[in-house]
């Protein structure tokens, strides 16, 4: 079990590494070829995540749901802030680190295709760290830090038809849905989205603690629907701000999200690829595993 040591001189980069994943789900409408006409619970999202409202993503990631599991493609050359031109979402670009999310094994699984390796986190890490970072935040100074810390949400939150908004100190969450194929789909992106956002917050500690969007996406899934856009703004007053951290990266952050009810015949063979990389990977521990990504 890797300790996680909760500060907020990292507060940065958790934020960007949680609209990453969770925040943001982007879904392309190009001509899509679904995996079977039987199989009703494949998924195709696309994530691009934007600050300080420029047109430039900070960061991309295709995800795909198929047979009750997730495929999660981080496009690295975005985060080596190469030029986005040459890329499209028909592009070979997702060229990062693998994550699949596992519900009926109860583990996630990170592959590393570069260094050929991957390590696994189970259900019951990432309950510990839900329970052990809600008492933290419960019980800070900063009023932020501390609402976040929830459970109670309800006088904070604002819906109307395909818009919903969390209010609470320095901090606003509004994000737009769209209706989902069916209460299967919306449960299963559900549990994704939680488990995705817990497990950066095991991975990358510190910033905002992830139970407001955890409670989004509870209410989300209840609906019936699938978030299209993420929009985080902030009030950088108060002692989250560290020194030396970049104050446009508090304000805004914006994920765009485009959604498909079905699988391409490229995205069929990205998993297959993904299955034969996971087959080969070297099976390390959780702390080599991040120990060696940083380096």
């Amino acid at each position: 079990m890797v300790h996680v040591t909760i500060t907020q001189y990292h507060w940065s980069r958790p934020l960007l590494q949680t609209f990453c994943l969770l925040c943001a789900v982007l879904f392309s409408f190009g001509q899509a070829v679904c995996a079977s006409a039987k199989d009703i619970d494949t998924l195709r999202v696309e994530t691009e995540v934007f600050a300080d409202r420029k047109d430039v993503p900070i960061a991309r990631s295709l995800t795909l749901f198929s047979s009750k599991v997730a495929w999660d493609f981080l496009d690295a050359a975005t985060l080596d802030k190469k030029s986005p031109d040459s890329k499209s979402a028909n592009s070979e670009s997702f060229d990062g680190e693998i994550i699949l999310h596992d519900p009926t094994r109860e583990r996630v699984l990170l592959i590393d295709p570069l260094r050929k390796v991957k390590t696994s986190v189970d259900t019951i890490q990432i309950e510990r760290l839900r329970i052990s970072l809600s008492k933290w935040a419960r019980t800070s100074d900063d009023k932020l830090i501390c609402w976040a810390g929830g459970p109670h949400f309800d006088n904070s939150v604002h819906e109307s038809v395909n818009i919903i908004e969390l209010v609470g100190p320095r901090a606003q969450y509004r994000i737009e849905v769209t209706d989902a194929p069916t209460q299967e789909i919306a449960d299963q992106y559900h549990q994704f989205a939680d488990t995705a956002i817990l497990l950066r917050a095991l991975l990358h500690p510190g910033g905002i603690p992830p139970f407001p969007r955890l409670e989004l996406n509870k209410r989300i899934a209840s609906k019936v629907k699938l978030p299209t856009s993420v929009t985080l703004q902030i009030d950088p007053r108060g002692s989250l701000i560290a020194s030396g951290f970049s104050s446009v990266m508090q304000r805004h952050l914006h994920s765009t999200h485009r959604i498909h009810p079905g699988l391409r015949a490229d995205d069929l063979q990205r998993i297959a690829a993904a299955e034969a990389c996971m087959a080969i990977a070297e099976e390390v521990s959780l702390a080599a595993y991040t120990e060696t990504e940083t380096k």
